[in-house]
C-alpha cells in the first residue's frame, strides 16, 4: 500500500521530540561549560535540528505553519537578534517564565522557517530563506566571536567569560551556517533539476 505524502514520518518525528525533550529536560547545567555557550547549543538544536526535523516528520503541521519562506526568514532573524539583545538574553537567563518565553518563540521561529521554506511553492524561494538565515546566523556568531568582551556577564550579574561568549558563536556557526546553508544549496539543486527536467 502506497505512502500518503500527508503521512507522519515516525524516525525524523522521534528524533525531533528526542532533540526537544533533551534541551528542555536537562538541567542547565549540563549543557557545556558556560551559561551562554550552553544557551547557545540550546538555541541551534532548536532551530537547527528539531526543528527542520519534526516539519519532515509531522508533515500536517508543515502545512498549517507554512508562511512565505521570505515572511519567515525575517520573522526568524527578527526573533534571534531581539533575544541575543543583553537585556533581552538576561531576562531569559534571571526568570523561567522568560526562559521560557524564549525557548518557545525559538522552536516556532524554526519551525516557521523550515516549513515556509521546505514546502515553497518553488525551490528557488525557499532556498533564498534558508541563504538568508545562513548569513545572519553567520553575521551574529562571527560578531559573538570577534567582540571584545563579554557582552552578558555585567546584565546576568556574572564573571565576565569572553570565552564562554566565543564558544557559543562557533557553536552557531558550526552547527547554525552549515545546517542552513546545505539545505539551501539542495533546494536550489531541486529547482535547477525541475526546470532541466521541465525542458
Amino acid at each position: 500500500m502506497p505512502v500518503s505524502p500527508g503521512a507522519i514520518r515516525p524516525v525524523p518525528l522521534i528524533l525531533g521530540l528526542g532533540l526537544l525533550a533533551a534541551v528542555w529536560v536537562a538541567p542547565r547545567a549540563m549543557w557545556f561549560d558556560g551559561p551562554f555557550a550552553g544557551h547557545m547549543l540550546r538555541h541551534m538544536v532548536l532551530v537547527a535540528l528539531a526543528a527542520p526535523l519534526l516539519v519532515l516528520g509531522w508533515p500536517a503541521l508543515g502545512r498549517a505553519l507554512a508562511p512565505g519562506p521570505l515572511i519567515a526568514a525575517v520573522l526568524e532573524f527578527a526573533v534571534v537578534w531581539a533575544w541575543h539583545l543583553p537585556r533581552a538574553h538576561a531576562l531569559s537567563y534571571e526568570a523561567a517564565p522568560w526562559f521560557v518565553a524564549e525557548q518557545a518563540s525559538f522552536l516556532l521561529a524554526g519551525l516557521l522557517v523550515w516549513a515556509g521554506c521546505l514546502r515553497a511553492a518553488h525551490p528557488l524561494a525557499g532556498a533564498g530563506g534558508l541563504l538568508l538565515t545562513s548569513m545572519h546566523m553567520t553575521l551574529l556568531g562571527a560578531l559573538l566571536i570577534l567582540a571584545p568582551r563579554d557582552l552578558y556577564a555585567a546584565w546576568c550579574g556574572l564573571m565576565p567569560n569572553l570565552t564562554g561568549q566565543q564558544m557559543g558563536g562557533m557553536i552557531m556557526l558550526g552547527i547554525g551556517t552549515p545546517v542552513y546553508l546545505v539545505a539551501g544549496l539542495w533546494l536550489t539543486s531541486r529547482a535547477v533539476n525541475e526546470k532541466e527536467a521541465a525542458a
